[in-house]
């Protein structure tokens, strides 16, 4: 499929930005992305997305709205609308997280598989471009690390080229990077094989090493939090609880909506 910058829709490419908003005014932080972002709900408990636990880390008057769903790679998340959901909502001074790969790895599944360097790249320009029509301001975040260690015990990568594919494309379009893959690899790698398993959804009858819990959301949160005050996406003053414990009790999970 030829992907073309415009693809997002005529009118947020044509749209004529409007006047920035006030730094008094409430600003949202939208997040585009797959299921270890996603909201989870009381079904799904114990696993957490990392964007259930971010706006611990944010002060109040910077909104949180989470996007992200579940099975989804950049190309699916445009292809069923919900990148112009988003950018029918975004405003001026508003941030779009955008954070993929999980799914954009699958080659056998062609509703969701990109290649790294042509189409991944393509399809995440229209979130990029979609933003920027908008006056909001696109931040790329390459996809948070599985867990897998080799018989030594070092954490291994398992994104292929994508994470490098999105920091090439960050620099070309000058965007904000959040290095997510690089930051929680090396997480993974200081806690070890074994205390790596309390901060994915490991439970007497799952053991999942690509999903979190609680502990492993707000890890990767905290991350995302200092990634954004470090590429100044986010001001100091906008970003809170960086050194400080955050109680797993604060997460919770609402009964899923009714379909």
């Amino acid at each position: 499929m030829s992907l073309t910058r415009r693809q997002v829709t005529s009118a947020a490419i044509a749209a004529v930005p409007l006047a920035g908003r006030s730094r008094r005014e409430p600003r949202t932080l939208y997040i585009a992305g797959d299921s270890t972002a996603a909201q989870k709900y009381a079904d799904a408990a114990p696993e957490t997305g990392w964007g259930m636990a971010i706006p611990f880390f944010l002060r109040k008057e910077v909104k949180v709205a989470n996007h992200a769903v579940n099975g989804r790679s950049s190309k699916s998340f445009v292809d069923e609308g919900r990148l112009d959901a988003i950018l029918s909502d975004i405003r001026p001074g508003d941030f779009l997280i955008v954070q993929f790969a999980h799914n954009d790895e699958k080659a056998t599944d062609p509703a969701r598989y990109t290649e790294p360097w042509t189409t991944y790249r393509q399809y995440l320009r229209l979130y990029i471009d979609g933003a920027r029509a908008r006056g909001a301001r696109p931040v790329l975040a390459t996809p948070v690390e599985r867990r897998r260690f080799d018989a030594e015990g070092t954490a291994l990568p398992t994104h292929g080229d994508y994470p490098a594919a999105m920091r090439a494309l960050a620099g070309e379009e000058g965007v904000a990077l959040l290095d997510t893959e690089a930051l929680s690899l090396a997480l993974w790698q200081r806690l070890g094989v074994e205390q790596t398993k309390t901060y994915f959804n490991w439970t007497a009858t799952e053991q999942d090493n690509t999903h979190f819990n609680p502990p492993g959301a707000i890890a990767v949160a905290r991350l995302v939090a200092q990634e954004l005050l470090r590429t100044r996406v986010l001001a100091r003053h906008d970003v809170v609880r960086l050194h400080e414990d955050v109680p797993t009790s604060w997460i919770t999970w609402p009964p899923a909506p009714a379909s």
